[in-house]
């Protein structure tokens, strides 16, 4: 199917596979790091860095999507734009969407304050370790 030179063609990535690639892309709405910017076909070409928030994008047949995304980086080079994020959630409720959001990213948060809670502690007991080696070696 070819593409129509008034519509961006939108690809989403995450760290470990495509998680959308779509064409026939009216417009865009995102959350950078400088407030919440629209992205329309012929905008010049950008990149922008995201913060966490709704990412919504309008297909030709007005049909509006969101997506729940992590921070990320968007850029846009002609027709197309690509979005990297390393988490994101999609759906069509924006209050079911946001409740996803907040569950699945807050356990995540969780799951990583413990991991650097743990990484924290065996960079203390190694550097530990490093000194009673050194202390024994000068005595």
């Amino acid at each position: 199917m070819e593409q129509h030179s008034e519509y961006m063609k939108l690809k989403v990535l995450l760290p470990y596979r495509v998680f959308l690639e779509t064409e026939n892309v009216k417009r865009m709405v995102a959350e950078t790091t400088n407030g919440s910017y629209g992205f329309l076909p012929h905008r010049l070409d950008c990149s922008a860095k995201l913060r966490p928030g709704i990412f919504m994008y309008e297909t030709m047949d007005g049909e509006e999507h969101f997506l729940a995304m992590d921070e990320g980086i968007f850029v846009k080079t002609g027709m197309e734009v690509t979005v990297s994020s390393r988490r994101v959630v999609g759906g069509t409720d924006l209050g079911k969407l946001h409740e996803t959001v907040e569950q699945e990213f807050m356990e995540l948060d969780e799951n990583e304050r413990s991991i650097r809670a743990v990484m924290a502690k065996l960079e203390v007991d190694f550097i530990q370790s490093m000194e009673k080696m050194r202390k024994g070696q000068s005595s």
